[in-house]
């Protein structure tokens, strides 16, 4: 993924780190080599998995993958005293069982003496290693087992703050006027923060003057997944008002605040407004200050844009195309929570939930309209004979009143 604007800094994190000899404290020269090896293979997209994209890895997975193995491998040098990671080969079971010690936190990190966080994360990346050496070993002809296909690399779902769209009005009515201009954008965009959003320019929003909107274009240079063009319905007069009072030209940026500051904006303004978050007293310069260490941040927006556009669009398809998603899966994740029930009205649940009870609602229904059509059909048929016997008897009166006309009276079969 080339990005323009790389907020997180990871490529220049990653060069600085090979600008300084590519070190790799306490690991052992056996596993060093074989590592370095992996990382310039992932660096130039070669040997990777089959059912992965084709392509050199983004400098933010590099690095991941760099501090992940770093420390596993540490740990497994601890724990089973091998100079190299190759040895890991014939340790199947013992890998299994030191996993369920780090997910229990009986293992302790080197570098900072604390329990593993996400131990998922951490066996994601030794599991593309082991692919990777499992397919440079095949090319010299020697066949490796795949000792990670017991490895559970799931981790629970991160944490976030959902607010509804009348919060976040709430929130924008106590912010700052930058501030609020960029929290209307990202709920209304829902756009990744903050690599998509920091490298949004001018030039990336058209206004459509039939309906009086912006559509903006997610470019696939700056996108995780692909590239989309998405229409603003809900910021676009507020979005071309900022531009036009920041003086900003086509190629600038939209937005320019680093994601720290901006975190630690909304974490403060969340905790006052709504009360979301933690705070937590530290000590700055021999003074002590209470800090909000949690609460909303730009991750945030994403989650509760997902809430809020979930019910509004009519395919899932289209829902995905504005997210860049590419899998639906996606779209449980994101907007799994209670706060989700809530938009649903009764009458969208009536299907589901009512049923079977419906169904016997209908045949109910059903028995007693035949019941009613055999009734009306039997009081017709009474009807009927009831008219015939009043004219019996009219013409019961009229012979006696008249005996002359006695022959031009029908018989009572002939009357209907």
């Amino acid at each position: 993924m080339n990005i323009e604007k790389d907020p997180h800094k990871h490529k220049q994190s990653y060069f600085n780190w090979k600008a300084r000899g590519s070190k790799m404290p306490g690991i052992t020269k056996a596993s060093y080599d074989i590592f370095i090896r992996f990382l310039e293979d992932m660096e130039i997209g070669a040997n990777v998995s089959p059912h992965s994209k084709k392509g050199a890895r983004s400098y933010g997975r590099l690095r991941n993958l760099k501090t992940k193995m770093q420390s596993i491998t540490l740990m497994f040098q601890d724990e089973f005293g091998v100079q190299s990671i190759e040895e890991l080969v014939d340790k199947e079971r013992e890998l299994l069982l030191l996993i369920q010690k780090m997910r229990e936190g009986q293992i302790k990190s080197r570098r900072d003496g604390k329990p593993f966080r996400a131990v998922g994360t951490y066996m994601k990346s030794f599991k593309s290693f082991w692919h990777w050496y499992q397919r440079i070993k095949r090319k010299e002809g020697v066949d490796i087992p795949d000792i990670t296909v017991d490895i559970d690399s799931r981790d629970e779902k991160p944490k976030f703050n959902y607010f509804t769209i009348d919060q976040m009005k709430l929130l924008c009515d106590k912010a700052k006027y930058d501030y609020r201009v960029l929290m209307m954008f990202l709920f209304d965009s829902g756009i990744r923060a903050p690599t998509e959003m920091m490298n949004v320019k001018v030039s990336d929003l058209e206004w459509i003057e039939k309906s009086s909107h912006y559509m903006l274009t997610i470019r696939p240079e700056t996108s995780k997944t692909f590239g989309r063009r998405i229409k603003l319905l809900l910021c676009s007069d507020q979005i071309k008002e900022y531009i036009k009072r920041m003086e900003l030209q086509s190629d600038d940026y939209l937005f320019m605040k680093t994601p720290q500051r901006v975190n630690q904006y909304l974490k403060n303004l969340g905790w006052k407004n709504l009360g979301v978050g933690k705070v937590e007293t530290k000590t700055y310069g021999g003074r002590k200050h209470d800090v909000v260490v949690t609460g909303i941040t730009l991750y945030d927006f994403r989650h509760s844009s997902a809430c809020y556009w979930l019910p509004r669009y009519k395919s899932e398809s289209a829902l995905k195309y504005r997210f860049g998603w590419k899998k639906s899966e996606m779209i449980h994740y994101y907007t799994e929570l209670l706060g989700m029930k809530d938009t649903i009205e009764e009458d969208d649940l009536y299907v589901d939930i009512s049923k079977t009870e419906l169904e016997k609602q209908i045949q109910t229904k059903g028995d007693e309209i035949e019941l009613l059509q055999e009734q009306m059909k039997k009081q017709d048929t009474q009807l009927k004979e009831m008219n015939k016997i009043l004219r019996l008897l009219q013409m019961d009166k009229m012979l006696e009143e008249n005996p002359q006309n006695a022959i031009q009276i029908p018989s009572y079969s002939n009357i209907t």
